[in-house]
């Protein structure tokens, strides 16, 4: 489903060439949960741009589903990104002037892919029933992110890109949310790559894997909390 096959990336600053990821391979399998692991400024979030397609490459290849990412222009992308990929970050983006139901219902109306029967069951397992009709304002940052994560898998997407989800909830909500979201991601028949810093997170996914110098490995397997 995704394979990257040595990707490179490098930023010019003031001290000269930074190498972030030097010809990196990773692949990973249909409906299937990757933690993202490394220090701060490894480069994790700037391979979940590349795959996203919000950032060029300097060499290499990223394929998904098929699509040769680093090959698609503009709209291209645009169009990859709603109709296969769904991201979640620290920072919610939810717009401000719809309601919580019309936030949920938002990227799924974008690609045409709306599911009802999903819908309910995701606003049921996330706790979101009562809060449909509120504005994004008027909600937690722990119902925020909710509602985020029903908007990313709403449209039963092939692959979330996750960048500290629940960076900004103390760490009891943190779990609870991904704990929820894990299990949700698998019932939308979803891959996740998520970026985080905590084991405790990545103790949530199928596989884990460290970012280190330009380089990935796999990291032990650290156990799910679900089956």
């Amino acid at each position: 489903m995704l394979a990257i096959r040595k990707l490179c990336k490098s930023y010019l600053q003031p001290e000269g060439k930074i190498c972030v990821l030097n010809a990196v391979d990773f692949q990973m399998q249909v409906g299937t949960s990757v933690a993202l692991l490394g220090e701060s400024g490894s480069g994790k979030s700037t391979l979940l741009h590349l795959i996203a397609g919000l950032d060029t490459a300097d060499s290499g290849e990223i394929e998904l589903a098929g699509l040769r990412v680093n090959k698609l222009n503009e709209s291209e992308l645009a169009e990859m990104r709603r109709q296969r990929v769904s991201l979640v970050f620290q920072q919610f983006h939810l717009i401000s002037t719809l309601t919580v139901a019309d936030n949920i219902r938002f990227q799924a109306a974008l690609c045409q892919r709306f599911d009802l029967a999903f819908e309910e069951l995701l606003i049921q397992r996330l706790g979101l029933a009562t809060q449909l009709k509120k504005y994004p304002h008027q909600l937690s940052r722990g119902q925020q992110q909710r509602v985020a994560i029903a908007r990313s898998l709403l449209p039963r997407p092939e692959l979330v890109l996750a960048d500290e989800p629940t960076g900004n909830l103390d760490e009891k909500l943190s779990l609870e949310i991904m704990a929820l979201f894990g299990e949700m991601v698998k019932t939308a028949g979803s891959g996740l790559l998520m970026v985080t810093h905590s084991r405790e997170m990545a103790a949530y996914m199928d596989r884990s894997i460290l970012l280190h110098n330009g380089q990935l490995s796999d990291i032990d397997e650290i156990g799910r909390p679900w089956s």
